[in-house]
């Protein structure tokens, strides 16, 4: 779960090799992260063939794939999270209570300003709930009791799949160690660790 796309994915004026599918930007790292962890073969072009691949994908693996924010404007046309205003989110409460075989929900990003995470928890609010944690080192992990329900929910915070989060990346304790033993790895290897545990 992301927070919105590129806005050139509302307008629909496309770079060569983005996908018009979710996290579909070329910029993005999530497809290639999976694609590394999967080998799937994706290609990265604004086809239809590139979609069927990325929901083939999905459908196979079980995995449903969304943005919390329904919808946003924007002074600045840019990507930035921290540019939008006048955000609506999805409710994700009633989108879980239609999807009772969902049990696990990976943010990609965590809970700074205009994160997934930060506006799961302003949902949250609404029904007078909070995550519980369970592990508090990166990847952050939580878990909450769905309203009326038994079910429990787990959320795991992943480190944010794009190019702004690799300083983020850079400055963790535990990639400076695999780094220092081997030269070779980058900060995309680092998150396919990470995201395989889940995924």
């Amino acid at each position: 779960m992301g927070t919105l796309p590129p806005p050139r994915f509302t307008t629909g004026d496309f770079r060569v090799g983005d996908v018009n599918f979710c996290y579909g930007s070329r910029d993005g790292q999530l497809w290639p992260i999976l694609d590394k962890i999967f080998d799937i073969g994706l290609k990265y072009e604004t086809t239809e063939e590139a979609i069927v691949q990325r929901k083939e994908f999905l459908i196979q693996r079980q995995i449903g794939i969304c943005d919390i924010v329904a919808s946003a404007r924007r002074e600045k046309v840019d990507a930035s999270d921290l540019g939008m205003q006048e955000i609506e989110l999805r409710n994700l409460i009633d989108i879980l209570r239609e999807h009772p075989r969902v049990s696990t929900l990976l943010f990609t990003g965590g809970n700074s300003k205009n994160g997934p995470e930060y506006f799961f928890r302003r949902l949250l609010k609404q029904y007078e709930l909070s995550l519980e944690v369970v592990e508090s080192k990166v990847p952050r992990i939580h878990e909450f009791r769905l309203p009326k329900s038994d079910r429990i929910i787990t959320t795991v915070s992943l480190i944010a799949p794009s190019g702004a989060a690799n300083r983020a990346v850079g400055s963790l304790q535990d990639y400076k160690d695999m780094k220092s033993k081997n030269p070779e790895m980058n900060t995309i290897d680092f998150r396919v660790l990470q995201y395989k545990n889940f995924f």
